[in-house]
């Protein structure tokens, strides 16, 4: 079983839209089919930006979601705002940089 799907041991874990993740003091963002699968977020300014993400409406799996053009920048957004070094790409199992993970976003899907 992967780190996603756990169920939570302790106060550092955050519930996500597919499962769980324990990052300690650093944000973690996990993103699948060209959204936000899992993360785990520090800063306020992410939480921020996470929740007007939340506020447009979202699905319990990512699969199920199609995020409009404001969610993707919104996504875009939290990538940025976060103190992540990296972003995990699930489906790929690879971790991209901050750069790549929002070419990933607004690409997906396009072709």
């Amino acid at each position: 079983m992967n780190k996603q799907n756990q169920k939570p041991t302790s106060e550092t874990q955050s519930a996500t839209v597919a499962g769980y993740t324990e990052t300690g003091g650093k944000d973690a963002i996990t993103l699948k089919w060209g959204t936000l699968k899992a993360w785990d977020l520090k800063t306020e300014k992410a939480k921020e930006i996470l929740k007007k993400y939340a506020e447009l409406g979202m699905s319990w799996g990512a699969m199920q979601q199609h995020d409009t053009p404001e969610q993707k920048q919104l996504i875009c957004d939290l990538i940025d705002a976060s103190n992540a070094e990296t972003i995990y790409l699930d489906w790929d199992d690879v971790d991209v940089t901050k750069e790549e993970a929002k070419k990933y976003v607004m690409e997906y899907g396009k072709s």
